[in-house]
């Protein structure tokens, strides 16, 4: 049977009709990197206002890499809760079994929850990023090719974990879905999102350097403090990248297969 796209779109289409028919999911989509980015933005605003930032480079640290970093943090960690609601909808409703039935390939399954994500991430991130402009003057659309370098990593790397957890989902139940929350957050303390690597123990920064998330986080301070964009560090970044998501779609296959012999498909409760 060949890849069709036909069928990707297909799924892309019933889950928009699922955001469609509900204003309260696509609210919650908007809502929480709405409140990220003041609650944080306005912690950056007092402390300038204040002088904690007086010197030299801080003020441009808080102006800058704080909001950016803020808004790069989100898109990673609503790239990768997009990908996986979408998927974990298909066990809430029962409806799985049924789409593993139908001519729909497993690659084709995961090309249509890439699309959802992406967006969902339009729809939650964009008016945040006009927001950020509105209230902190910080237009993340000014980094040109540099958020476009940005955005690839980390996207490769939200779904590389989404895919990855999706399986355990299959192969487990709704009784990991936990993961689908609390995964990413365990990436946050070691990825230098607000802070760069040298602050971390020596014994943690190589496996700092592991994530991807640590490149484009560090790419981020590069380009607002030094005003120069490290490829050298989004091409390592973006490497990794490629290993994890083949990682992750080996995995994925695993588990799902995993999940056929054990006859898990068809018990995907608690």
């Amino acid at each position: 049977m060949n890849f069709s796209f036909k069928r990707i779109g297909a799924m892309v289409l019933r889950y928009a009709y699922l955001l469609r028919a509900s204003y309260t999911r696509v609210l919650d989509i908007i809502y929480w990197p709405t409140v990220q980015l003041l609650t944080w933005g306005f912690l950056q605003t007092y402390l300038v206002r204040a002088g904690a930032l007086s010197a030299p480079g801080g003020a441009a640290q808080a102006a800058g890499t704080l909001i950016g970093a803020i808004l790069l943090w989100d898109i990673l960690l609503r790239g990768q809760q997009g990908f996986c609601f979408s998927f974990i909808e298909e066990l809430w409703s029962r409806n799985l079994p049924n789409i593993l039935m139908s001519p729909l390939r497993p690659a084709e399954f995961v090309g249509a929850l890439v699309a959802l994500s992406l967006i969902r991430l339009a729809v939650g991130v964009l008016p945040v990023t006009i927001f950020a402009i509105l209230f902190f003057g910080f237009n993340l659309w000014a980094l040109g090719i540099a958020f476009a370098a940005f955005f690839v990593v980390l996207m490769l790397f939200a779904w590389s974990i989404g895919l990855f957890v999706s399986g355990i989902l299959l192969r487990y139940g709704l009784g990991a879905e936990n993961l689908v929350w609390s995964l990413m957050f365990f990436v946050q303390p070691l990825g230098a999102v607000y802070y760069p690597v040298t602050t971390l123990p020596n014994w943690l920064q190589p496996i700092s350097w592991m994530l991807p998330p640590t490149y484009v986080f560090e790419g981020l301070r590069g380009v607002l403090i030094d005003h120069v964009v490290r490829w050298d560090l989004l091409a390592q970044g973006f490497a990794i990248d490629v290993f994890l998501f083949a990682a992750a779609s080996a995995a994925f296959g695993l588990l799902l297969k995993g999940a056929r012999r054990a006859g898990t498909l068809l018990q995907t409760g608690e």
